[in-house]
C-alpha cells in the first residue's frame, strides 16, 4: 500500500473509532490503541507535509494556534426561538400554528429536549468543514472554526457510504457540557484561584470563544445538531426528521432517539413530562423542549418575525425551587453607587448549580418577604439561571433582623436614599468596589471595546494601585503590567494595543463607557448625534435636554449632576490629555420624508428587528423614540401592537405599517 493510502486508511480509521466513541458512546478500542494510530499518522505526515489536509485528525488543534473571532454573515439568519413557560402559553402557540398553516395542511411536528449551551453553526462544502460560526446577533456571527475543531464529535470531514456530498450543507447545533465535565472545569478555575463559571451554558460559551484554542481543547465540549442552515439544492431535503437522519448517516452528533413526531399538543404535553422527570438524571443540563413545525414546506408557508420562527417555540421547563438557610447578609456595590443586600445560603443544589448566595436586590424587598437572618426560606431558579427567594418557610426562634447599613460597605462614607427611589446610594467617586465595576463596564464591548480587560486583571489593576480611574489605563506601561501575576510579555502588548485602540471609539462609545445613571446605550448614541462633542454635552442646560424626546427631567437631572462633580471634571481633562476621541462622526443622512420626524416602532416587525429599523431610520435623519407623545410624528406598526397604538390614535398621530415605513426608507423625496 503507497502512502497516500495508508493516510487515508488511518484517517477514516481514526474518524469512525472517533464518531463510536465521542457520539455513539460505544468505544471500539482502547485509549492505547488509539494514540498508537494518531501517532502512525502524524509520522507519515511528518515524513510527507504535502499529504497533510484539513481534514486531518490530526489538525484538530496543532502549535500555539489563536482564533481571531471575524465577524461571518449568516446567509439564513440564525434566529432566536420564541419561549413558552406553561401548557396554557403552549397550546396558544399551537392553535396559532393551526391557524396559520390552514386547513389544507395537516400538522405534524418535531419534538426535541432543548439543550442548554450555545448556539454553533457548521458549514460543510463537498463534506470537509470549512467554517464554525456562533450566532452572534442573529446576523453576524463570529468565526469560532479553530475552536470547534477541537471538539471531538464534529467531524472535520463527513461520513459518506457512496462518497457523495453536497456543495454546501450547513448544520446548526448546540455546545454544551457534560455535567461532569463542567464539575471538573470549575475544580480546575478553583484551584487556580479563578471565579468558577455560574451554570454549564455560560462555560460553554466562555470555553468556546477562547483566543487560545488549546484552552478549548481542553473543555472536553460537546457538540448536538439541531436545526437545518444552508443547503445547496443537489441535496434534497424535505422535513426536520429527514435531516436529523441525514445528519446522523453523515456522523454528525444528534440526540439519537430524543426526536419524536407527533400530531397534536396533547402528546407534546405527555412528552414535556416525561423528559421533566428525566431531566435530574441525564448526564447534561437540558431546560425545556423544542417544538417545529416538522415539513419543510410548512416552515416556509409559516414564515418568521425578525425575532424568531413562526414555525417552533421552546417551550421552557418549570424553574427549579430548592430549600434553603439564610446563614448571613453582606452588601455589594454597584457601578453606579446602588448597595445590595446580598443574603449569604447554606450552599444547596438547584437545577445543577450549586446556590451559595441570593440577590435580596433592596430593602423594601426584604419588608416584602418578612425574611431574617437564621430563616428557611424556599429558592427557585428563575429561567434556571438567576436564583431568587419566593418566600420564608420558617422563622428559627434565634433569627435576627436584617440590618440597613448607614455607611458603605466598600468605602465607608454615608450612604442616601435618593428622593424616588428605593436603593441606597453610595455617592462617593472614588469608592473602590464602585471603580472595580465601572472599569468593567467602561472596558465592555458595547462600550469601548478593551478586549481582555476582565473581572480578574482589573482587580489586580486596583489592588497595585497601578490604575484608580479610567484615565489611568492610557498611562499604563508593558513595565506595569509584567509586576502582575496574570500577565507575560504577549498578554502585555495585546492589551496596551487594545487600550491604545480604545482611544479613537466614537464619542458615544465614550458616554456610554462613563456610565451616567440612567443613560444607556441607545441615548448614549442620540445624545452624541445631537450635541457633536463632550464639551457641548457638559455645557448643556436643563432646557436643552429636555428638548431631546429620550431625556425626562430625571434624566436631565443625572446628567447635568453627573457634569457638575469635580472628579469628572478631573477625569475629563486628564481623558483629553491623554487623547481620547471626543467627537461623533458625522453621518451623512439619506434625506427623505423621515428626516427630523420622531417615529416610535410598536409590534412585531417581520423583516427586520426593532434595532435595525431603528438604525435604518437614524440613517434616514429621524429619531427613533420609545414613548408616544404630543411630540411624536409617527408610528410604526408591526404585528401585535401594544398600547402605543391605542395612545397614538387618541393624539391622532399617524400611523403606518412596516411596509410603507420600508419604502419611506427608500423614497428620496422631501416632505
Amino acid at each position: 500500500m503507497d502512502v497516500r493510502n495508508r493516510i487515508k486508511e488511518l484517517k477514516d480509521k481514526i474518524e469512525n473509532y472517533n464518531y463510536a466513541y465521542y457520539v455513539l458512546n460505544e468505544p471500539k478500542i482502547t485509549d492505547k490503541e488509539f494514540d498508537d494510530l494518531i501517532g502512525q499518522l502524524k509520522e507519515l505526515e511528518s515524513q510527507h507535509p504535502e499529504l497533510i489536509t484539513p481534514d486531518s485528525p490530526t489538525q484538530r488543534v496543532g502549535g500555539k494556534q489563536e482564533s481571531s473571532f471575524k465577524p461571518v454573515a449568516h446567509s439564513i439568519p440564525m434566529l432566536s426561538l420564541e419561549n413558552v413557560y406553561s401548557k396554557e402559553e403552549f397550546k396558544g402557540w399551537w392553535n396559532r400554528l393551526e391557524k396559520n398553516l390552514g386547513k389544507d395542511e395537516k400538522i405534524e411536528v418535531a419534538v426535541e429536549p432543548k439543550m442548554d449551551g450555545v448556539s454553533l453553526s457548521l458549514t460543510y462544502e463537498n463534506g470537509i468543514l470549512v467554517r464554525a460560526a456562533t450566532r452572534g446577533d442573529g446576523m453576524i456571527g463570529e468565526d469560532v472554526t479553530a475552536n470547534a475543531r477541537t471538539i471531538r464529535s464534529i467531524p472535520l470531514k463527513l461520513y459518506s457510504e457512496t462518497s457523495f456530498f453536497p456543495k454546501q450543507f450547513e448544520a446548526r447545533g448546540e455546545v454544551y457540557f457534560l455535567k461532569k465535565d463542567f464539575e471538573l472545569t470549575n475544580h480546575k478555575l478553583i484551584q487556580k484561584n479563578l471565579k468558577p463559571f455560574a451554570n454549564p451554558r455560560n462555560a460553554a460559551s466562555g470555553s468556546l470563544r477562547q483566543k487560545d484554542v488549546s484552552m478549548t481543547l481542553g473543555r472536553n465540549l460537546q457538540f448536538c445538531v439541531h436545526s437545518l442552515g444552508a443547503l445547496s439544492l443537489e441535496l434534497k431535503i424535505s422535513s426536520h426528521s429527514q435531516f436529523i437522519e441525514t445528519c446522523k448517516a453523515y456522523h454528525l452528533p444528534t440526540l439519537g432517539n430524543g426526536l419524536k413526531i407527533v400530531k397534536n399538543a396533547q402528546e407534546v404535553c405527555e412528552i414535556y413530562e416525561e423528559w421533566f422527570n428525566l431531566r435530574a438524571s441525564l448526564p447534561y443540563e437540558i431546560d425545556g423542549l423544542v417544538i417545529k413545525c416538522n415539513p419543510l414546506h410548512g416552515q416556509k408557508l409559516l414564515g418568521e418575525t425578525a425575532k424568531s420562527p413562526r414555525w417552533a417555540v421552546a417551550f421552557k421547563f418549570k424553574a427549579h425551587q430548592a430549600k434553603t438557610k439564610i446563614l448571613s447578609v453582606e452588601f455589594s456595590v454597584g457601578r453606579t453607587g446602588t448597595v445590595t443586600p446580598v443574603a449569604k445560603v447554606e450552599p444547596v443544589e438547584c437545577a445543577g448549580v450549586v446556590i451559595s448566595s441570593i440577590s435580596l436586590h433592596n430593602f423594601d424587598e426584604i419588608e416584602r418577604l418578612e425574611v431574617q437572618i437564621r430563616d428557611t426560606v424556599l429558592i427557585e431558579r428563575a429561567g434556571d439561571v438567576i436564583p431568587k427567594i419566593i418566600r420564608v418557610l420558617e422563622h428559627d426562634k434565634n433569627s435576627k433582623k436584617i440590618i440597613t447599613p448607614r455607611e458603605c460597605p466598600s468605602c465607608s462614607e454615608t450612604i442616601f436614599n435618593e428622593e424616588g427611589e428605593v436603593a441606597l446610594r453610595c455617592l462617593n467617586p472614588s469608592c473602590p468596589e464602585q471603580l472595580e465595576r465601572g472599569l468593567l463596564h467602561y472596558a465592555s464591548r458595547d462600550a469601548l471595546n478593551i478586549e481582555g480587560l476582565g473581572e480578574a486583571i482589573v482587580h489586580e489593576l486596583l489592588q497595585k494601585k497601578l490604575v484608580q480611574d479610567f484615565s489611568e489605563l492610557y498611562k499604563l506601561k508593558k513595565e506595569d503590567l509584567l509586576k502582575c501575576a496574570l500577565f507575560k510579555e504577549k498578554k502585555s502588548e495585546n492589551l496596551l494595543k487594545q487600550i491604545k485602540e480604545s482611544k479613537s471609539r466614537p464619542f458615544s462609545k465614550l458616554l456610554f463607557a462613563l456610565g451616567i445613571r440612567h443613560v444607556g446605550e441607545k441615548l448614549s448614541k442620540i445624545l452624541a448625534e445631537h450635541f457633536t462633542h463632550l464639551k457641548n454635552l457638559m455645557k448643556a442646560t436643563e432646557e436643552e435636554l429636555l428638548q431631546i424626546e429620550e431625556c425626562g427631567p430625571i434624566i436631565a437631572r443625572s446628567i447635568l449632576n453627573f457634569f457638575k462633580s469635580s472628579q469628572t471634571k478631573k477625569l475629563i481633562e486628564k481623558l483629553e490629555v491623554y487623547g481620547v476621541n471626543f467627537t461623533e462622526p458625522k453621518i451623512s443622512y439619506q434625506k427623505t420624508q423621515l428626516t427630523k420626524k420622531i417615529v416610535v416602532f410598536t409590534g412585531e416587525l417581520s423583516s427586520l428587528s426593532r434595532s435595525q429599523a431603528e438604525e435604518l431610520l437614524i440613517q434616514c435623519g429621524g429619531t427613533p423614540s420609545s414613548s408616544v407623545t404630543k411630540n411624536t410624528d409617527l408610528i410604526v406598526c408591526g404585528e401585535n401592537p401594544g398600547s402605543k397604538l391605542k395612545k397614538a390614535k387618541e393624539l391622532g398621530i399617524m400611523v403606518i405599517k412596516e411596509e410603507e415605513f420600508l419604502k419611506l426608507v427608500n423614497k428620496n423625496s422631501v416632505n
